[in-house]
């Protein structure tokens, strides 16, 4: 990648070639950015550790940035931000620049893109279509190759469907892994901060970054201690049933049904299951007394009728305030009702593969029908954060006509490891790691791949690190345990041989339930590898391995099963 200083300069030359203005609603000046790249450019010349440098950000401009105005796309709600929203600063703070605040569907209230006074953000390569909302601008900056990261919101999709019309990844994480603080609320309740990438890898290391709690979003939460960081090494995936795909568009259905099938070319298990109560859940986000939340968050400031107001925005908006209070408590019931649903439902599958939306409409049949086009581009995205689901989206198989077609990795709250490693399968790419509350474990008998009791680490969400050899101060022996483990000792440094084992990462609430299950004579303790590093792994009581058989000589267990 060229340094931050080219990287700005190829940026303002791609947004004057584009000529898209409708994207933006805050560009910043080219010489701020030059100023702040040569700033990051002394600052890495200097040893400074800074991950994503020079890389460019476009913000929506529902998410504040200190020093720039923050609108909403309304002008009059329009307020200037004192601070940055804690995501945002994160990002900064790992090199990243912020090219400027990017258009929207108007207080975040929308799937189309069109619903701005700003003008409508048109499709990135077919001008005509939408391109989603209502995180437009964001998601177009990145598929004209402006921004390489931009910053979303997604309450019903906003942060997944522009993604899957563009042909990029989508990842909204589960509610409150990256924190909202410094986001004008849609639904305060059901909000999440998104980001955008031309890539799965690159996508999975701004929300890496952007993640952790924030004490200034009550809302916020960390990784639990027993996160799953890894899915199955043969996974199991749910589809919707043929019925629950009749709101796909035909050309739609087709590029799923492609899509399914290259899933099950790659050996992974396909099933399918009735979602048909997710898809009532999400009828509750707008038709549904939940709704209310969106007044709560804006209702008093539309109420005054503002003339920058989106007609369609102000309506959905306006008529919460008439909803009563009995009914948004019915609606809290039935939705708590509906998440323990879900978690039964995706009980023993590593994801849910979903079409991210259902059609790809044109600006013009948008204007003509707003309502009834934007509640259906929402029929398998709305209920996500409703039954505080994970996903990330990604291309599917395109069209026939070459359109771009968009598939969600759906998971329970806090499996978004899972969802980033089947959506790895899809895309053809290397797994990136999402969450980093891990600690390695290393392993040299039963529970190597491919051994007796590997399923237990499976079992934890344990994933594959790597081959590692430990120092020279190990003896193996083979123990007379069901089913055989081999017993790793400490003799000292020179008095043993360099063994062979594999390295693993798990949660540490999954160690500690590894280590309250484990039996004698097996132990965890600090292992010393070869290249010096010194991780938690396993060895076995001295006596034990004094009475045992020594093998130091096949240099690991596997080796000596073979010689046998």
């Amino acid at each position: 990648m060229s340094g931050p200083t080219a990287r700005v300069a190829a940026a303002y030359a791609r947004i004057a070639e584009v000529d898209r203005p409708e994207v933006w609603i805050t560009l910043r000046p080219q010489d701020e950015l030059r100023t702040e790249a040569a700033e990051l450019e002394h600052r890495l010349r200097a040893g400074e550790d800074l991950p994503l440098a020079g890389l460019l950000v476009a913000v929506k401009d529902n998410v504040d940035v200190a020093g720039l105005p923050t609108t909403a796309a309304c002008p009059e709600f329009g307020y200037p931000a004192t601070e940055t929203a804690a995501a945002v600063q994160r990002l900064v703070d790992a090199g990243a620049l912020v090219l400027g605040k990017t258009n929207l569907d108007q207080f975040a209230t929308g799937l189309v893109g069109t619903r701005s006074p700003y003008g409508a953000v048109r499709h990135a390569t077919y001008p005509e279509l939408i391109s989603g909302g209502s995180s437009s601008g964001s998601a177009v900056a990145v598929a004209l190759g402006i921004a390489d990261l931009a910053i979303g919101t997604d309450t019903a999709g906003s942060g997944r469907v522009p993604a899957a019309l563009h042909g990029i990844v989508g990842i909204k994480a589960s509610l409150g892994v990256i924190p909202a603080h410094g986001v004008v609320p849609a639904c305060a309740d059901y909000d999440a901060v998104t980001v955008f990438a031309a890539d799965l890898d690159l996508a999975v290391t701004a929300a890496r970054t952007m993640a952790g709690p924030d004490a200034r979003d009550p809302r916020s939460r960390a990784w639990p201690a027993d996160v799953r960081l890894a899915a199955s090494a043969r996974p199991k995936v749910a589809i919707p049933r043929p019925e629950d795909l009749t709101p796909l568009s035909e050309a739609y259905r087709a590029a799923f049904t492609e899509t399914v099938a290259a899933v099950r070319d790659q050996g992974v298990a396909v099933h399918e299951i009735d979602i048909s109560a997710l898809l009532d859940a999400a009828r509750l986000l707008y038709d549904g007394a939940i709704v209310a939340e969106r007044y709560a968050a804006v209702g008093e400031f539309v109420a005054k009728g503002a003339p920058g107001l989106d007609p369609t925005v102000a309506g959905i908006i306006g008529a919460a305030k008439e909803l009563d209070a009995h009914a948004f408590a019915t609606d809290l019931d039935t939705l708590a009702r509906a998440r323990a649903a879900a978690t039964a439902l995706l009980a023993g599958y590593d994801g849910l593969l979903l079409p991210t939306t259902t059609e790809h409409p044109s600006i013009a049949e948008v204007t003509a029908d707003p309502l009834a086009i934007n509640r259906r581009l929402g029929t398998y995205t709305n209920f996500c954060n409703l039954l505080d689901l994970a996903a990330v989206a990604v291309p599917g198989a395109p069209t026939a006509d070459g359109l771009p077609f968009g598939v969600m990795v759906v998971v329970p709250a806090f499996a978004d490891q899972l969802a980033v490693d089947l959506a790895a399968r899809l895309t053809g790419t290397a797994p990136p790691l999402l969450v980093e509350n891990a600690v390695p474990l290393a392993v040299f008998g039963a529970h190597l791949r491919g051994q007796p009791l590997h399923w237990q680490l499976e079992q934890l969400g344990a994933r594959f690190a790597g081959e590692i050899t430990t120092s020279d101060a190990y003896r193996l022996t083979a123990l007379g345990t069901t089913p055989p483990k081999p017993g790793l000792v400490r003799h000292g440094d020179g008095l043993g041989a360099p063994i062979r084992g594999e390295l693993f990462l798990v949660s540490p609430g999954g160690l500690g339930r590894f280590l309250a299950e484990l039996p004698p004579p097996m132990a965890l303790t600090s292992i010393e590898l070869a290249d010096g590093r010194s991780v938690v792994g396993f060895a076995c009581a001295y006596d034990a391995a004094v009475a045992a058989t020594d093998i130091t000589e096949y240099g690991g267990w596997v080796a000596y099963l073979r010689a046998r």
